[in-house]
């Protein structure tokens, strides 16, 4: 048999394999799939991601869309006024506002998502409205507290008397040098696989704290803090905003699993291109966490600390991400 004759066959056989749901090798170009995979499964950034990723179990072991269980799933710290960097209880911007940013995408590479929100506890919510009910993917400031009320979401003062305090210790110097890990830990982004083997993803902040007023980070761009491709992955990210938009982070990590490269490689290599391209890391931390058609995943990080929660029909845990330093 002629070597033409057996890549046309094996070129017709990966096609098949990839129709049934079985593992294909990259080089025949096929969607990653397999006939076995770990799922439902939850994945999502930071400890505050363990009572996360509960919320979001709930939805999944019931056979719920990924979809309502990421939405489910950050709603928990965004609530939570003890998660200072998400939400009701995030830390402040300079001028004393909590400005939030978030953004949700289906499986159909539907998306929405708010920016520079103020007043509204579940920014999350109102990203899955503008998603669903408007023809765009983003508003920002006053249109999407506007469109918020509209959809019946509260208005509510979401500077809680600790975060107040923390401001105004703040401003006796007004400072402004973000600690890896602290000032920098300041998302949750959550990653899921349903019953059915599709993704969604979610991530939503506070953003950095005492950042300029108008300032927007990675979290609600598509593509940089999050982005789902329901035929390979879904990545997701965290630390300095800025670092990962210059990137386009998360949908880096997305197209390097699309070659081959699993998980947690894929995030590896999202973090060494964007330590080549910055001039000094030392203060400076981020990273990713992915997760495959397979329900397999992994994280990284530039600086050792970061770390990510996982739940599966294994239980749950909390996992130290790998890092470059």
């Amino acid at each position: 048999m002629s070597s033409r004759r057996k890549f046309i066959q094996l070129s017709a056989l990966g096609a098949t394999l990839v129709g049934g749901g079985f593992h294909v090798a990259k080089a025949f170009g096929g969607t990653l799939g397999s006939a076995k995979s770990n799922k439902p499964i939850v994945i999502s950034t930071w400890d505050h991601g363990i009572p996360a990723n509960e919320a979001a179990w709930k939805v999944l072991s019931e056979k719920g869309s990924a979809l309502d269980a990421v939405e489910a799933g950050v709603r928990v710290p965004e609530a939570d006024p003890n998660v200072r960097t998400v939400g009701y209880g995030g830390y402040p911007d300079r001028e004393g506002k909590v400005t939030l940013d978030a953004c949700i995408m289906d499986k159909d590479s539907n998306c929405g998502a708010v920016a520079f929100l103020q007043h509204i506890k579940h920014p999350i919510s109102v990203a899955r409205k503008v998603m669903e009910d408007t023809p765009h993917v983003m508003l920002v400031g006053d249109g999407a507290l506007a469109f918020a009320l509209s959809k019946g979401f509260k208005k509510e003062n979401l500077l809680t008397p600790a975060s107040e305090k923390d401001w105004q210790n703040w401003l006796k110097e007004s400072k402004y040098k973000p600690v890896i890990n602290i000032e920098n830990h300041d998302t949750i982004g959550m990653l899921a696989l349903d019953a059915n083997g599709d993704l969604a993803g979610a991530c939503t902040t506070s953003g950095a704290s005492y950042k300029m007023h108008g300032r927007v980070g990675d979290s609600p761009i598509i593509g940089a803090g999050l982005f789902v491709d329901n035929e390979v992955g879904a990545a997701t990210a965290t630390g300095l905003g800025e670092a990962v938009m210059r990137m386009v982070g998360s949908h880096l990590v997305v197209e390097l699993m699309r070659q081959g490269n699993s998980p947690e490689d894929a995030c590896r290599l999202a973090v060494e291109r964007i330590i080549s391209k910055q001039k000094d890391v030392k203060d400076l931390q981020v990273g990713f966490i992915a997760l495959n058609k397979n329900g397999e995943y992994g994280g990284y990080c530039i600086h050792k600390g970061f770390n990510f929660a996982v739940q599966d029909t294994t239980g749950k845990q909390l996992l130290d991400g790998k890092s470059k330093f």
